[in-house]
């Protein structure tokens, strides 16, 4: 189905976005700028099943794009464990790295379409280990994939390195991306599982990460609360992925944030950004609607919000389509949008030559 917004993503026609009119076309197309995006959430339906013929790889519930499309799409998810569990598939097909490169080109030349002007996109390397590929061969085709993409689009991306919380290698994957800091890889991310294993059960990997100049970046406040996203902040967090979740350590009367418990207040006065994902945090059933979404709140109550997409295939959405529907449902006019970019801007992980040259281009 075509997208609404004429944009080349797929279109969920009964979503929340399905009465979106003329005011959300012209948010859709500001620039914007992406610090949160699963390269292994973001495939396109064709390359995973013309991926999945080269490599023989017989798993795919539907013999089609249009019908792996379908499949993919989350929004029917019963918790954020289903959700995930439509990444096997993507996995299974991302084990070479003739696959990896050409994902990564596809992801900056999708976002590139979208509108995006900067991208941080992030996998976990040991998620594509299962044939020849190292961690250090996957992160290698990612880089090159995207640097082909950059020179032929013109939008940078930079990577961010995932371990993952329930696995015990976080310390190889974090020596991994030491080895690629300076040379595309930005950041180092908790990603996983929240409940039952804390980020500070990976202190030695974020200690090698940080100390070879990465950023950090941990998963808090999707999976698990208020709690989780205090535990990333012990653990020295730069961002925080999600963290929607902030709002129950607040009080909230009439749409208003009119007060702030102790992990609230630390977030909002270090203005520690905000990694949102709002179609993903409605697909995971966080929010039941669009409009209990508390993105809004938390902008107006001064917390340093970014607006981002998390996995493009199962969320079916794309830069535009989360502007457009913030825009219709959550409060944001143009001029929000623009504010917020241009907060993503500043706490970017990308060098400062980068972060001014994508600045010049947000204006």
């Amino acid at each position: 189905m075509l997208h609404p917004l004429g944009l080349d993503t797929p279109w969920a026609g009964d979503g929340p976005l399905a009465s979106v009119g003329m005011e959300a076309h012209s948010v859709a197309r500001l620039p914007k700028v992406l610090l949160h995006d699963h390269l292994d959430g973001g495939l396109r339906p064709e390359t995973v099943v013309e991926l999945a013929a080269a490599a023989g790889y017989r798993n795919l519930p539907q013999p089609d794009a249009a019908g792996m499309r379908t499949w993919f799409h989350q929004a029917g998810a019963d918790s954020l464990e289903d959700y995930l569990g439509a990444f096997a598939h993507t996995f299974g097909v991302m084990q070479t790295e003739e696959a990896m490169r050409r994902v990564a080109y596809e992801a900056i030349e999708d976002l590139a379409r979208d509108g995006v002007v900067y991208a941080e996109i992030r996998f976990a390397p040991s998620l594509h280990i299962a044939g020849k590929m190292t961690r250090d061969d996957a992160i290698t085709a990612v880089l090159t994939g995207m640097a082909e993409a950059e020179a032929a689009f013109g939008t940078p991306g930079r990577v961010i390195v995932d371990a993952l919380r329930d696995r015990d290698d976080s310390v190889e994957v974090a020596e991994a991306a030491a080895r690629f800091a300076g040379a595309g890889v930005v950041g180092f991310d908790l990603a996983g599982p929240e409940a039952g294993f804390p980020p500070d059960m990976h202190r030695r990997a974020i200690d090698i990460a940080r100390h070879a100049g990465l950023h950090l970046t941990i998963h808090a406040g999707e999976g698990d609360g208020v709690a989780s996203i205090a535990g990333a902040l012990a653990c020295g967090t730069e961002r925080i992925g999600h963290g929607a979740r902030i709002i129950e350590d607040t009080t909230v009367r009439e749409g208003r944030v009119v007060g702030m418990g102790p992990v609230a207040r630390q977030v909002h006065e270090r203005q520690i950004p905000l990694e949102i994902c709002p179609t993903s945090n409605l697909d995971t059933k966080m929010y039941p609607s669009a409009a209990d979404h508390p993105i809004g709140m938390l902008y107006r109550a001064g917390f340093a919000v970014t607006i981002n997409t998390d996995n493009r295939l199962m969320s079916a959405t794309s830069m535009g389509q989360e502007f457009a529907l913030v825009a219709a449902h959550c409060g944001m006019e143009e001029a929000d949008l623009h504010a917020i970019t241009r907060t993503a801007v500043r706490v970017a992980f990308c060098d400062e030559t980068t972060r001014h040259a994508v600045a010049s281009r947000v204006g």
